[in-house]
């Protein structure tokens, strides 16, 4: 399809009053678009008014019709009894359906409360990358990860772009996003 996945034009978005904005910014296939700025400048706000959970006061946010979305919000839920594996977690997810990164392969047969933060937190990266989603919106993917664990992550969503979809990462890591982004948005508080 022609057109981007994800276009935010002007951008004031907030609660009951405005937090953010304007911002705007385009995500075309293939790129991965971070959202850069320092905690409190509105990052996840935004990402709220693309996901219909924050208040739109001016601008607009348009996405490529009929698209699926894949969202990992800031703190994934982790119960404290998990009695599933990885692997029967990414079934579920629907991000069996390719082989996933090696990094990840000796975690598949693990429980996922048995996973360490960091560990979870990758298993839940990829279970947005590898689904059939065309955008896939990831806040603060870097929580609970050691520097191995975001080591992983930086490999994980290089090759995510293969895969011709779009990403929206939100960090307040600069270093990161200069990393793995195509282009960096500023947000300023």
């Amino acid at each position: 399809m022609s057109g981007p996945i994800l276009e935010v034009d002007a951008l004031v978005a907030g609660y009951t009053t405005p937090v953010v904005g304007p911002v705007s910014f385009r995500l075309e296939d293939g790129e991965i678009v971070g959202l850069a700025g320092p905690n409190g400048a509105g990052k996840s706000t935004i990402l709220g008014a693309i996901i219909g959970k924050t208040r739109i006061f001016s601008g607009s946010i348009r996405r490529r019709p009929g698209i699926r979305v894949g969202i990992l919000g800031q703190a994934p839920v982790r119960l404290t009894e998990m009695p599933i594996t990885g692997r029967d977690f990414l079934h579920i997810t629907g991000a069996d359906r390719c082989a996933g990164p090696e990094a990840l392969q000796p975690l598949l047969p693990k429980r996922l409360d048995l996973l360490s933060g960091g560990q979870y937190q990758l298993m839940n990266v990829w279970a947005c990358l590898g689904c059939a989603a065309e955008l896939v919106l990831l806040d603060e993917p870097t929580n609970n990860m050691d520097p191995r664990a975001t080591a992983t992550l930086v490999d994980v969503l290089h090759a995510s772009r293969e895969n011709g979809r779009g990403v929206l990462v939100i960090s307040h890591e600069h270093e990161f996003l200069e990393k793995v982004c195509t282009r960096l948005v500023e947000v300023q508080p």
